[in-house]
């Protein structure tokens, strides 16, 4: 979905599947105030709407124009280990950055290299809402939650934000299929046994990471796991971590997740 100035842009086809699209001029008389477009990642077809909506303002005249980008469409991508991989951040960031945007505003980057490709960055931290999650699990009474990452990235991003303690993970993969073989738990691991543990991390698609995450704090003697995570792809409905009883609930921004269950609970991204 993409906003003009919080007002949604009709997108509809032409018979050939081309793009038909319509800009509400309201709000952009000025330009000296900065046009503020919100693309919130629902398909690839919209980065070609983005670059149509972008270069219309321009011939206007609108030159300063920000764009908010809560999701980073192939932030996944952010490296290449084979000549045949294509370094698709790589060249959605120079396809960004050509547009000229005077900001670009994220939210929980992924990884620094998105930050360090994107021109005129703003990146936003997850911690309000990750607080969020922990008051709402306090005033359940869930006072001794433990805090866990799944591996050394989300370590790195998260552990220096909340001064409690923590346990991480160490992921075992098969490169070749990029599937968890096994996980380890390490840290402070006598901390887990009957108390809460609250699981956090960046992206989810299918939640195989969390469900043998969750696998192996029940192992350390967890009595309630519960999940936050930035950006929930839909597809966390299609894998089994919902329905295997491991986990209590999933917390959420709506950065890109936009479907409905009972065990996620959707927090609202401003």
């Amino acid at each position: 979905m993409i906003k003009c100035n919080n007002k949604i842009i009709d997108i509809s086809h032409f018979p050939d599947g081309t793009l038909l699209m319509k800009e509400n001029a309201d709000g952009m008389k000025s330009k000296k105030e900065p046009v503020v477009i919100t693309w919130r990642y629902e398909n690839n077809e919209e980065l070609v709407a983005l670059y149509f909506l972008t270069k219309h303002l321009k011939s206007k005249g609108i030159e300063n124009i920000e764009l908010k980008l809560p999701y980073i469409p192939n932030a996944r991508q952010d490296r290449v280990k084979n000549e045949e991989d294509v370094f698709t951040l790589k060249y959605f960031a120079e396809l960004i950055n050509d547009l000229s945007f005077s900001k670009v505003t994220v939210f929980d980057s992924h990884s620094y290299v998105s930050e360090a490709l994107i021109s005129h960055i703003k990146v936003e931290s997850p911690k309000r809402y990750i607080e969020t999650v922990l008051k709402q699990l306090e005033k359940k009474g869930k006072k001794n939650i433990v805090l866990f990452y799944p591996d050394e990235g989300a370590m790195k991003r998260y552990s220096a934000m909340f001064h409690q303690p923590y346990v991480f993970g160490i992921k075992k993969r098969d490169w070749k299929t990029g599937e968890i073989q096994e996980l380890l738990v390490s840290g402070q691991t006598e901390m887990i046994s009957g108390n809460e543990v609250l699981m956090i991390d960046d992206i989810c698609s299918r939640g195989g990471t969390f469900y043998y995450s969750a696998k192996a704090l029940k192992e350390f003697g967890a009595k309630e796991i519960y999940l936050y995570i930035s950006h929930c792809e839909n597809t966390i409905l299609e894998g089994t971590l919902l329905d295997s009883n491991l986990i209590n609930r999933v917390y959420t921004t709506n950065s890109i997740f936009t479907k409905e269950h009972e065990m996620v609970e959707v927090l609202d991204y401003e």
